[in-house]
């Protein structure tokens, strides 16, 4: 009888006289003889060409398919779905993004485990990849290391190629429709900056929600060492793929699985780690959710009282100077993770892919050179951006089911102003690009949801057009939307309730005066509490934006977004 010591799942499929149909299917597709007598790896890769963060993935998963077969593995490749927030974003078909995250997760699941696979590689470039793919490997508990497809390399307007001035990017896209709207570019200029801001291959170049979901999974243990800090089309991230590959079989082989990995304290170094990064609020929904799919207990209020002790200390866009390819140039987020665990802000004992521990995964680690003499990315301790996380968990009679800000200090802790209600995010965009908001506002986007939406959009387009507009420093901007890593103000998102299911920010009325205090943690409509009550007794929900389809049954399942709007909270 051949050994299924390493074949735990494959060997069901494949072993025996009844499962010769399985093999005689197999074989068409390539198995030999001794192919059967191998653990089955699937290689879970998003490749396309609808958007530079997936278009390589193809390539990345032969090397991940090489790595998995000289370590005497049998790789089985298949693909699941991406979306482009970067195209979508603004319209109507953003409702699938958030969507796509368990899209990604439930095909991934079925796969692996339809198919009897012993383990997983995934790979993944846009934003929903990330979290989607950890949903699944959460799940199915089989051996895995997960993939970062890699970050973009910066755009450069060919006269700032030979000194690298002035790195663009995505969000320098979106910030030059709000400046062509205020007439401080020309279309020609407009044009030139949608030329030459994105350069090729790989995910958004800031420490947008690509590169904080990258780093925070490398943080968690479930990466190998440096995977979150490669650019996407360099040598070092082909051998990443190799490496784990062969990974997987050496997780197989030592009964190492993912929630092994995934421990409480795991979940805690990632949060700090991206936290100190100046990572996308898109952190909170995802980590919440995989946590969840990992039966972790974690809340928005974990977010919090962590981040009372986490400074801010990377200079990283979108609110700071730099790309994470810089960050890469520097050595990557190993010396941070270095620098927080020598201070005791990580749990040294976490288990990661490797086999080793997070102490001594880092024990090597070289620091950052000298700031600001040397480096000027990543500060000392004793001189942070900001004290505290940027991250802000929010209360108040606005949301008291929590809310998310992203709050640096650099556009002040304090705002209060009038409120200008827009009834979603067209709506808004058209709006502000008019010239309708103005320093003082404070802009409601409503009906955003997960459900209301349903699909709790990214307000990248509105946030970068008040930036285009220089109200960055003048304007908040509220939402039961979310916000792209990319987005940067004093911005408040994931409100809940949220108003398609009751919520206070549906009785908001344009010249309400809001407070937003990120001190204190709170966010207050000011209007009397006989006037709040009456407000609420009237106010007549819209629910779903969505009855039937992908859409419609992702708002008949979706929790809230201080649950990580998981599809399978209470099933």
């Amino acid at each position: 009888m051949a050994d299924t010591t390493n074949r735990p799942h494959s060997s069901i499929v494949v072993d025996g006289h009844d499962r010769a149909p399985a093999r005689s299917m197999l074989r068409a597709v390539g198995f030999k003889d001794d192919d059967f007598k191998k653990p089955q790896i699937g290689i879970a890769g998003s490749p396309s060409d609808l958007t530079p963060c997936n278009m390589h993935l193809g390539e990345l998963a032969e090397h991940a398919t090489v790595g998995v077969n000289n370590a005497g593995g049998k790789a089985v490749n298949f693909s699941t779905i991406t979306v482009s927030d970067g195209i979508s974003m603004g319209t109507k078909g953003m409702r699938y993004s958030l969507v796509s995250r368990d899209v990604i997760a439930d095909s991934i699941e079925t796969v692996v485990a339809a198919e009897g696979f012993d383990g997983l590689v995934a790979i993944g470039g846009c934003d929903k990849n990330m979290p989607g793919c950890m949903i699944a490997i959460a799940r199915l508990n089989r051996p895995a290391v997960f993939v970062y497809g890699g970050t973009i390399l910066p755009g450069l307007m060919p006269h700032d190629e030979e000194e690298q001035r002035n790195p663009m990017d995505i969000v320098s896209v979106f910030e030059a429709v709000g400046k062509h709207a205020k007439g401080e570019l020309t279309d020609e200029e407009l044009k030139e900056v949608e030329k030459y801001a994105i350069p090729g291959a790989g995910s958004c170049g800031g420490m947008y929600t690509a590169n904080t979901m990258a780093s925070a999974i490398e943080a968690l243990g479930m990466s190998l060492p440096g995977s979150s800090a490669q650019v996407a089309i360099g040598e070092p991230k082909r051998k990443d793929c190799e490496m784990a590959g062969a990974a997987v079989l050496k997780l197989l082989e030592n009964g190492i699985k993912p929630r092994d990995i995934m421990t409480r304290k795991a979940f805690e170094n990632a949060i700090t780690t991206c936290l100190a990064l100046g990572g996308s609020t898109n952190l909170i929904l995802h980590m919440l959710a995989i946590a969840h799919s990992a039966d972790v207990k974690l809340s928005i209020d974990d977010f919090k009282e962590i981040g009372e002790r986490v400074p801010l200390l990377a200079d990283l866009k979108p609110f700071g100077k730099y790309n994470m390819s810089h960050l890469v140039r520097i050595g990557g987020i190993r010396p941070m993770m270095k620098m927080l665990l020598d201070r005791g802000m990580l749990h040294g004992d976490c288990l990661t892919v490797t086999g080793e521990t997070i102490a001594e995964s880092l024990k090597d680690v070289q620091p950052y050179a000298s700031y600001p003499d040397e480096q000027d990315i990543i500060r000392p301790f004793d001189q942070p951006i900001k004290e505290t996380t940027h991250l802000r968990i929010l209360r108040g009679n606005l949301a008291p089911g929590g809310a998310v800000g992203k709050i640096t200090g650099k556009e002040g802790l304090y705002f209060k102003g009038v409120a200008k209600v827009y009834e979603g995010e067209e709506e808004a965009l058209i709006g502000i690009l008019r010239g309708d908001v103005v320093a003082g506002d404070v802009v409601v986007i409503r009906n955003e949801g997960p459900v209301g939406g349903p699909g709790m959009r990214e307000m990248l387009s509105p946030t970068s057009a008040v930036a285009g507009r220089g109200l960055i420093k003048e304007v908040a901007l509220i939402t039961d939307g979310r916000f792209s890593g990319g987005s940067h103000g004093f911005d408040v998102g994931h409100i809940t309730p949220e108003a398609a299911k009751g919520g206070p920010i549906g009785i908001v009325k344009s010249g309400d005066l809001i407070e937003i205090d990120a001190v204190k943690n709170t966010m207050d409509l000011l209007i009397d509490d006989a006037e709040y009550e009456a407000r609420m007794a009237a106010f007549e929900p819209t629910g779903a934006g969505s009855k039937r389809g992908v859409l419609g049954k992702y708002a008949a399942t979706v929790a809230t977004a201080s649950d990580g709007a998981v599809t399978d909270k209470d099933l």
